[in-house]
């Protein structure tokens, strides 16, 4: 239990039993007429008065409860409220109209690992030597170079966000996507209470109950009832949560194995979408937006149990996604998505594969329907939610604390963001782009992506060009170079891996 928790009980207790005395004295002093009883009473009054405004000003001090919801794969465009006009998101939007929604937000990654272990650490996956999905793929006789060896799991030595809330007293619960490494690395071992589903695979074993394939269950999904569909039993684990916890704060991290691929979705909405007309180009994809609306269901039931519990003004809610969404070929019923207005998807570098949604709801502390352009990044929830659990921020963080944008009290110092993917992408694979391993850098406005194959650098003004069409790099070179030596510069900072030449590279394109 923690300290102030402690003190609250103790006041608490204590004050109740002085009501209880003073009572019995009131009516003993009116029976008998003693005044000095009543004088007594008197100078119990006050006392009494001081003990119960120090147990309400503690019984307030409880801090918030947290709500952090992951997406998979789930791109910028792919929300009402983000521009969306075939998917429907009503609960996504409500969150939105609810609190805060960011325009530029950043996965710390293109894939999925690097930015879980960012959200859990609060530092960049180049400095974690965490840069790719696990366990990543080996390297193709057609790629020039060869990745560098990566960590295989989120390191014990971490202090995690799960860990650091659990230390201030907080319940911890994951439910969902977990993909940070196997036995000894799992949710049990990073801080979690409750673990739901979570291991070392990056896709579920079946999105339909049984939980299982070749004998093997989804962790805590054993007993499901046949058919349920895996975001269904993963909201009704979650409300157990919150129920079972609602006594003190929760912190409950619950990533979604939607809508990453198989594309599979209730028969019921697939049949819903393929009954809607459907645009020629852009977002399309029937089975996609079942998949889209299953979770939107979700976000509703966990809004809902939240304000059942009457926790609704006690709670923040963070809705974001970790990385931006499919938008090539990667198995049946694919592409899933369209990000226009940004270029490409998922395992780019270009906007549409690392910016991604962000909604923040704390009822009567972030004003709602507030739209916030501030540039912002997956390892700023690490630093923002320990400061709003009330406890002191960590040094060697790489984000920064949201609280003032959330507050409405200022700016915080924002310094540029930067990625590093030494990988050639699934994606860009399946595409036919040789060129996707690389760094990016945004300062301001301005982004710079270094492509190391063959060392070639495109510049764009975000704010004029966010669809990325107009190369700036000649006609802005000095920008250009410097921006690609503060690039160069952090990653010394930070340690980051660099890629070698392949020595199974075999030219299988002409002019390579």
């Amino acid at each position: 239990m923690r300290a102030a928790s402690i003190q609250h009980f103790l006041f608490r207790e204590t004050a109740v039993s002085l009501i209880v005395i003073t009572c019995r004295q009131v009516r003993h002093s009116r029976a008998t007429g003693n005044p000095f009883l009543m004088k007594k009473i008197r100078r119990l009054l006050p006392i009494l008065l001081v003990l119960l405004s120090t147990s309400l000003a503690l019984a307030q001090q409880r801090p918030p409860n947290i709500i952090l919801v992951l997406i998979d794969d789930y791109g910028w465009a792919d929300s009402g409220c983000y521009g969306s006009t075939y998917h429907q998101t009503p609960n996504i939007d409500r969150l939105a109209a609810r609190g805060m929604r960011f325009t530029d937000a950043y996965a710390a990654a293109p894939v999925c690992s690097p930015t879980r272990a960012a959200l859990m650490t609060g530092k960049h996956p180049a400095r974690l030597h965490l840069t790719d999905w696990l366990p990543g793929r080996t390297d193709l006789p057609a790629q020039k170079l060869s990745r560098p060896t990566i960590r295989q799991e989120l390191p014990l030595s971490e202090v995690t966000l799960a860990e650091a809330l659990k230390a201030a007293g907080y319940a911890t619960g994951h439910i969902g996507k977990w993909h940070l490494g196997g036995v000894g690395f799992e949710p049990e071992k990073q801080g979690f209470d409750w673990n739901i589903a979570g291991d070392h695979t990056g896709t579920p074993l079946s999105y339909f109950a049984p939980f299982q394939r070749d004998g093997r269950f989804m962790p805590g999904l054993e007993k499901a009832p046949t058919g349920e569909y895996l975001p269904d039993r993963l909201t009704t684990e979650a409300e157990r949560f919150l129920e079972t916890n609602r006594e003190k704060p929760f912190f409950l991290y619950f990533p979604h194995y939607s809508v990453h691929i198989p594309m599979k979705a209730r028969p019921d909405l697939i049949a819903k979408y393929r009954a809607l007309p459907r645009p020629v180009q852009g977002q399309n994809n029937p089975v996609y937006a079942a998949m889209i609306e299953s979770m939107d269901e979700s976000i509703g039931r966990l809004v809902h149990k939240v304000e059942e519990l009457g926790l609704g003004d006690e709670t923040i809610i963070i809705f974001t996604a970790d990385n931006g969404g499919l938008s090539v070929r990667e198995g049946p019923d694919t592409p899933p998505t369209d990000n226009s207005p940004l270029r490409a998807g998922k395992g780019y570098l270009y906007e549409g594969g690392i910016r991604v949604p962000l909604i923040i709801t704390w009822p009567k502390r972030i004003k709602a329907g507030s739209l916030n352009q501030t540039p912002v990044t997956s390892m700023d929830l690490f630093a923002t939610l320990v400061e709003l659990g009330g406890l002191r921020n960590r040094t060697g963080l790489d984000g920064v604390s949201l609280r003032p944008l959330l507050t409405g009290e200022g700016r915080p110092e924002r310094k540029p963001l930067f990625w590093h993917y030494p990988h050639y992408s699934n994606q860009s694979v399946n595409a036919g782009d040789v060129n996707q391993p690389g760094a990016a850098i945004r300062d301001g406005d301005d982004k710079l992506i270094e492509f190391y194959q063959d060392g070639h650098i495109e510049l764009y003004d975000l704010r004029k060009d966010p669809g990325e069409q107009r190369d700036l790099a000649r006609e802005r070179p000095q920008l250009a170079v410097r921006l690609r030596r503060k690039l160069a510069k952090w990653r010394r900072s930070v340690g980051a891996q660099m890629m070698t030449l392949n020595p199974q590279y075999t030219q299988t394109r002409k002019g390579e």
